[in-house]
């Protein structure tokens, strides 16, 4: 039975999630046109809702992003802003109609009826079921009009897990993420799937660099006094680039061609599995792990608890400890809050993950 969505308490903390939305019927639907699209309204739904995006991919069929939701500031945009950030993400309602109608209510001296306005758009800010939600109701439109299309794209609601925003977790989860074109077989390097966090702070756009620092800093380098941003940046992304390939390097042929695979295989997973062992970190993460889209919640021990007690009443009585063993896999000191059971890892060849 399918748990439902965690959320921290939006509005009031800030929280990171991982989300995974499907095409329906799982059809691969998404060219490269479409994928760039995607793309172009994540980000242009990113800066609206004022969210950050750490890393993302989109795949033929299916899109991860994992998003950092901070609080509600306590400076809200003003009016000029405001307009701004409703044109930059082209929502159905017109952003010369809300600067004409905010214009009209403060100069009446209507200052109330200008902030009930303001609210309607307010309201779908640092909150992650309205950003989900506009990406792809706004991609909906533009895919169905384009193909000439009607109907639902997507398959039902978006899954999402809730990730501890700081430590061993961010860093395991972004890597998951951008190695998922890697797992499916489709490049050998990263880097060279466009369409993803990583390919985008490689060819040095500022917001996919930013997203990229926050996931390495702290966890796989730190500050060094008097360092440069620019230098600073070159060595998290060469930093989190030798990460990348650690969990990958069974990707790479050698140079006569032989030894290229997409990771381990059927037999090999079953075999451990079936033996009472575990699969390795960088084992893990070139198979499909389902901790990272069905585990409700994953981080440190402490972190999950706090989840647990926070959402107490969503849990069975008998229920005494929240903080689950991953099973199966060895992720280093991160714990889920779901128990999967024994279908937890599937091989890479499997199913995109």
């Amino acid at each position: 039975m399918r748990m439902g969505r965690l959320l921290a308490e939006e509005g009031s903390v800030e929280a990171c999630y991982h989300c995974v939305t499907r095409v329906v019927e799982r059809r691969f639907a998404f060219g490269d046109r479409e994928k760039e699209k995607f793309v172009e309204i994540l980000r242009a739904y990113e800066e609206f809702c004022g969210v950050q995006v750490l890393t993302f991919c989109v795949m033929s069929n299916h899109v991860h992003v994992l998003v950092h939701v901070p609080k509600r500031p306590e400076r809200m945009p003003d009016d000029v802003e405001l307009v701004r950030l409703v044109r930059r993400a082209e929502l159905s309602y017109p952003a010369s109609e809300l600067e004409r109608q905010l214009a009209e209510l403060r100069g009446a001296g209507d200052d109330a009826g200008a902030e009930r306005l303001r609210e309607r758009f307010l309201r779908r800010m640092w909150n992650l079921g309205r950003f989900m939600q506009g990406v792809k109701q706004r991609f909906s439109q533009w895919f169905n009009g384009r193909s000439g299309r009607a109907g639902t794209l997507w398959e039902g609601r978006f899954k999402s897990v809730l990730v501890e925003g700081t430590g061993r977790t961010l860093s395991t989860m972004a890597a998951y993420i951008d190695l998922n074109p890697v797992r499916a077989g489709i490049v050998n390097d990263p880097a060279d799937y466009r369409w993803s966090g990583y390919a985008e702070a490689v060819a040095g756009l500022k917001p996919a660099r930013l997203g990229i620092k926050k996931v390495v800093l702290g966890v796989l380098a730190s500050e060094r006094p008097g360092e440069t941003a620019r230098h600073q940046m070159r060595r998290l992304l060469a930093r989190y680039r030798v990460y990348l390939f650690e969990n990958g390097e069974e990707r790479l042929a050698g140079p006569d061609g032989s030894g290229a695979r997409r990771g381990m295989g059927a037999r090999e997973v079953e075999a451990v599995i079936h033996s009472g062992g575990k699969l390795s970190f960088y084992q893990s993460l070139r198979c499909r792990v389902r901790y990272f889209s069905d585990g409700c919640a994953l981080g440190t021990e402490d972190f999950v608890e706090g989840v647990f007690v926070k959402q107490r009443e969503r849990f069975g009585r008998r229920r005494a400890r929240g903080a689950r063993d991953m099973r199966s896999v060895d992720f280093h000191g991160i714990f889920a809050l779901r128990d999967l059971g024994s279908r937890a890892v599937a091989p890479c060849g499997a199913s995109q993950g």
